[in-house]
């Protein structure tokens, strides 16, 4: 089946989004969360920029949305930090991370790709997505 993709292997990822009034539904985008099922790998890439989210809501509390993005790190790194996810392998612990919610830091959409290595691609969908 390498033969086929190259030594590429099939991941899948998710926006996380912003949206500091729900009822508005406006959002920056602040972070990917990339998961490579054939490498056991999930990880999250963060970058909030304040000053975009403030433009949408000035009275943002940016603190509260800095520990919410924080905490997908952590379920991401899986381990102790990760909480109620601690157990979970990774694949659990991505489909946790994407199932739609109704929060201020929310998924969007599941896409996939193919790649030879996860942890540059996780940089490369940051760059292209969210800086």
């Amino acid at each position: 089946m390498s033969g086929l993709t190259g030594g590429r292997d099939v991941f899948e990822y998710a926006v996380l989004r912003v949206v500091p009034r729900v009822e508005r539904g406006e959002s920056i985008n602040a972070g990917v969360v990339l998961y490579c099922r054939a490498r056991s790998f999930v990880a999250a890439r963060i970058h909030l920029d304040e000053d975009r989210l403030r433009a949408l809501d000035p009275g943002v509390d940016v603190e509260g949305v800095r520990a919410a993005l924080h905490a997908v790190e952590c379920v991401c790194r899986g381990g102790d930090v990760a909480g109620q996810a601690a157990g979970e392998d990774a694949g659990r612990r991505f489909r946790w991370l994407v199932a739609p919610r109704s929060t201020v830091v929310q998924p969007g959409p599941v896409h996939t790709g193919l790649t030879a290595d996860p942890e540059a691609e996780a940089e490369r969908l940051l760059d292209v997505l969210v800086r």
